[in-house]
């Protein structure tokens, strides 16, 4: 061996290169990421707000053989291979694929979110004003608010009539639907919009929803063109404007899942971030038969927020799951809850920024995720000086790393932003925070936050396997 052979050896043995994963498929699985990604777009165009999410996620595991909660409690007892689904009031939920090792034993866990940014209406919406009908919103989670006008919006969402009745609102979705839209200024106007800093050009209480404009025909009322719209609406629904005021109705960007790019290879939809994990993780918990360890796939609510509230990672939920289950194999002390999660490692399911040619300067090259390369592990999120984070030790890490280069997983690393860039969180230090092994894994995209975001299908189907690999 000359050399230049010995230093390419050498160069090959001691440097590490995270390369295309479409150049590290196995024979035949170019055809599954395709398959994949079609099994995925038909999720998201059903899972267009949490509520739907859960409704599908039930939904699919119901047809897998997964009992309710309550079906397993009135059992009296679980058994290795038992699967059981938990609903938290229709915006959460967790699939348990019981273990053959006890519960005290630890679980292997995915834990993302279903809930996107979006416009939520305000508590009463509905006004009229030059002629128009408009509904007042106030935006959920970190969004740009000039992406979000001139484009067509749709309206999903639930609402409580006075008899106690409870209907779902879906409007902009089908081809025959109208949809919804939020004005802008015409650049002929705009010279002191445009003159603003890009965050105050559009600002939130200017984010109003265009509805109707047809008045009600008694031309002896005032705010015609509201009673009008109401009118259609208590036709339609039986809904009054009193209804909305105990409604959850949310703006989401009226468009279907759509490949991207000549050669199909992205996807481009609302709610990526965090859906792409929560389908991977699903899809993963489906294949799991009589696992070792108990596998779960935790799917909450409110991350965009913080994770407060009673549906999202915060609350007592999870908690209160694992403790039954417990329960029910006789460990109902109070010690046999911490010994579960103490033993417990967890792959926190949440999207990462990708590097993106076009905005090169907010990442750091040489620790950013691309997209097209694979699943991304993140040692640690947060802000700045790693304020807030998680930050996975070696250990775990290292036992990782064997786990998915055993499983032909390709992987790579990635930070989000430099290091006074910015930054974000996950859910991953709240289950830290339970006494488990926890690391932020998931799928690199674009355009996060945007109404649509951008992934490659190589990298939804690695994040798939990863989890597969994770759970066996």
């Amino acid at each position: 061996m000359n050399t230049v052979e010995q230093g390419k050896a050498l160069q090959k043995k001691l440097t590490k290169e995270f390369r295309s994963a479409w150049d590290q498929l196995q024979d035949g699985e170019l055809e599954k990421v395709f398959a994949f990604g079609e099994a995925y777009k038909h999720f998201m165009d059903h899972g267009k707000t949490e509520r739907e999410c859960v409704t599908e996620i039930i939904a699919q595991a119901k047809k897998k053989g997964f009992i309710s909660f309550e079906e397993a409690i009135a059992k009296g007892t679980v058994a290795a291979g038992d699967k059981i689904y938990a609903e938290n009031r229709g915006k959460a939920a967790a699939l348990f694929v019981m273990g053959k090792e006890n519960l005290e034993a630890g679980m292997k866990i995915v834990g993302s979110h279903l809930d996107a940014p979006r416009l939520d209406l305000k508590a009463f919406p509905l006004y009229e004003d030059g002629g128009l009908a408009l509904l007042k919103t106030h935006y959920y989670g970190g969004i740009k608010k000039y992406q979000w006008v001139t484009i067509p919006l749709a309206i999903h969402g639930v609402m409580v009539k006075s008899n106690g009745d409870k209907i779902n609102i879906v409007i902009g979705e089908d081809e025959n639907d109208p949809v919804f839209y939020i004005t802008d200024l015409l650049p002929h106007l705009a010279s002191d919009q445009m003159a603003k800093k890009m965050g105050e050009g559009i600002t939130g209480e200017g984010l109003n929803v265009l509805i109707g404009n047809i008045p009600y025909q008694d031309q002896d009322i005032s705010e015609r063109v509201k009673l009008n719209i109401l009118n259609i609406l208590y036709n339609k629904y039986e809904i009054t404007e009193e209804d909305f005021t105990v409604a959850e109705l949310e703006i989401v960007p009226a468009s279907k899942a759509r490949d991207v790019g000549l050669d199909r290879s992205m996807i481009a939809a609302h709610g990526h971030d965090d859906r792409v994990c929560s389908f991977a993780a699903l899809e993963a918990v489906f294949e799991m038969e009589q696992p070792n360890k108990t596998v779960v796939g935790l799917f909450v609510d409110k991350e965009e927020v913080g994770s407060m509230g009673n549906t999202g990672m915060e609350s007592m939920f999870f908690k209160h799951c694992v403790a039954e289950l417990l329960n029910l194999q006789g460990c109902s002390s109070y010690v046999s809850i911490h010994r579960a999660f103490k033993n417990t490692k967890v792959l926190s399911g949440d999207v990462t920024a990708g590097l993106d040619p076009n905005y090169p300067e907010v990442l750091d090259k040489r620790n950013a995720a691309f997209i097209g390369k694979g699943v991304t592990i993140s040692k640690y999120t947060g802000v700045r000086g790693k304020g807030g984070c998680n930050d996975a030790n070696s250990e775990f890490l290292g036992e990782l790393r064997e786990i998915f280069n055993k499983n032909d997983v390709v992987w790579q690393v990635g930070e989000l932003g430099k290091v006074d860039q910015g930054g974000g969180g996950t859910i991953a230090y709240i289950l830290a925070n339970y006494g488990a092994e926890v690391v932020d894994c998931g799928t690199p995209m674009l355009s996060m936050h945007a109404p649509l975001e951008l992934i490659s299908k190589i990298d939804l189907y690695m994040t798939y396997k990863a989890y597969k690999a994770f759970y066996l």
